[in-house]
C-alpha cells in the first residue's frame, strides 16, 4: 500500500537518532529547573521533519546520482524498488524540510537568535547532504556533519528553546550520542565500501580504505563509553550514567564483526546493530539521567 511506502520512506528505524538527543535535551532542561512542554513537542517534531527530510532528500539524490545501482542492502531504497516515483520522494523531502523550517522560525520568535543560526546549520545539513555539485556524503564529510548536526546541534537547541537560555554543558553532555550516531552512517559506509568505490562516492571508507575504516568503527564506538567516564569525572554526566557499561559486550562483538568480515550482509547486520546500539545506549545514558535528577529532585 502507499502509505507503507511512505512510511518506510522516512525510515523509521533511523529516527531514534532524533528520539535520543532531543529527550536529553529534555532532561537536562528539567535539571535545571526549566521544563515546558509544548516547546518540547514542537522540538522533536521540528526535528523529526527535517530528519525525515534529510532521508528522503538522500533517497532522491543518490537514486538520481546512480549511487545504488551497486547496492544489494540498506534502508530506505523506496526508488529502487519502484514504491514511489523520484518526484514524489523529493516532494516529500521538500514538504517535510518546510515543516522543519516553520516550527524552527516560530522557535526564532519565542525563543531567541540562537535557534536561527542552529536552525540554518540543521537545514544546510539536510540539504547539502547529498545536493549540490560537492554534497558532503560525496567528499568525505558525512560522519562530521551527522555528528554535529545530531549529536550536539540537537541537545543544545532543545534544551534552549525549553530553558531559554544556552550551556555548553549540553554540547558536552550530547558527545557518547554524537559518537554512536555518526557511526551509524560509518557502519554503512564500510558496508558499501566497494559499491561506493565503484560509483566515485568518495567516504571515508574509501578515500583511506578499508583497514582505516574498521579502526574508525572502532574509535567511533569506544568514544562513546570513554566520553561518558569522562563526563562523570568532569561532573557535567550523573554517576548513574556509568550504567551504559552494560551495552559493552554488545559493541565489542560490533566491533569484532566488523573488523573482521568484507561480507557485504555481515556487514548489514553490523549497521543495524550499530543503530540498535544508538538506541539502547541513549536509552540507558538518558534514563540514568532521568532517574538521577527524579531522585535528587524528590529527596
Amino acid at each position: 500500500m502507499k502509505w507503507q511506502a511512505w512510511y518506510q520512506a522516512t525510515r523509521p528505524r533511523s529516527l531514534t537518532a532524533t528520539y535520543v538527543p532531543v529527550a536529553l535535551g529534555a532532561v537536562m532542561a528539567w535539571e535545571a529547573d526549566h521544563f515546558r512542554v509544548v516547546p518540547l513537542v514542537l522540538a522533536l517534531l521540528g526535528v523529526l521533519f527535517l530528519q525525515i527530510s534529510a532521508n528522503m532528500l538522500n533517497e532522491y539524490f543518490d537514486y538520481a546520482k546512480g549511487s545504488d545501482s551497486q547496492k544489494t542492502h540498506g534502508l530506505g531504497m523506496i526508488l529502487a524498488r519502484g514504491l514511489l516515483t523520484p518526484r514524489q520522494v523529493l516532494a516529500g523531502g521538500i514538504v517535510t524540510l518546510l515543516l522543519g523550517v516553520v516550527i524552527g522560525l516560530y522557535f526564532v520568535a519565542t525563543a531567541g537568535w540562537l535557534v536561527l543560526w542552529l536552525g540554518v546549520g540543521g537545514t544546510l545539513a539536510v540539504v547539502l547532504y547529498t545536493a549540490g555539485p560537492y554534497p558532503l556524503a560525496y567528499i568525505g564529510m558525512g560522519e562530521l556533519t551527522v555528528f554535529f548536526a545530531m549529536g550536539p546541534m540537537i541537545v543544545l537547541g532543545t534544551y534552549y528553546v525549553i530553558a531559554e537560555e544556552a550551556t555548553l554543558a549540553a554540547v558536552w553532555a550530547s558527545l557518547p550520542i554524537a559518537f554512536l550516531v555518526a557511526n551509524i552512517l560509518h557502519a554503512n559506509n564500510l558496508r558499501d565500501l566497494e559499491a561506493d568505490a565503484a560509483e566515485q562516492k568518495y567516504t571515508l571508507a574509501t578515500i583511506f580504505g578499508r583497514r582505516f575504516a574498521q579502526m574508525e568503527y572502532t574509535v567511533l564506538t569506544a568514544g562513546a563509553f570513554l566520553s561518558v567516564g569522562v563526563l562523570i569525572g568532569a561532573g557535567i554526566a550523573p554517576f548513574l550514567t556509568v550504567a551504559v557499561v552494560y551495552w559493552g559486550r554488545e559493541a565489542w562483538r560490533l566491533i569484532h564483526t566488523g573488523t573482521h568480515t568484507t561480507d557485504a550482509a555481515q556487514l548489514h547486520l553490523v549497521l543495524v546493530g550499530t543503530a540498535r546500539l544508538h538506541k539502547l545506549f541513549g536509552m540507558v545514558y538518558v534514563g540514568a539521567w532521568l532517574v538521577q535528577v527524579a531522585v535528587e529532585k524528590l529527596t
